[in-house]
């Protein structure tokens, strides 16, 4: 097959498949969601994080679910200050 190279292993080839990590153009780190993320998959849905990474989609699929969960964090944090602005008016009045 071409584009794929094979390494002789005993009476087999095997292909020489290398999974590429985070892109270097954008060196950003993994945020604290997606490290949790990551450590599930791997623990818990092995399968699943098999294939996210050798189809090299793992890193834009952790990158999205620390948005996310940071989004999220984000805006309950909103409505909680917001929550105990309005408490802390009614209380004082």
């Amino acid at each position: 097959m071409p584009g794929i190279e094979y390494a002789p292993c005993g009476d087999y080839l095997l292909p020489l498949i290398t999974p590429s990590g985070p892109p270097r153009k954008s060196a950003k780190s993994l945020g604290r969601y997606a490290r949790m993320r990551r450590a599930y998959l791997r623990e818990h849905r092995p399968i699943l994080y098999s294939q996210l990474l050798f189809s090299e989609r793992l890193f834009p699929h952790l990158r999205e679910i620390d948005e996310a969960a940071r989004n999220k964090l984000e805006t309950i944090t909103d409505r909680e200050l917001a929550h105990n602005i309005i408490c802390e008016e009614l209380i004082c009045d």
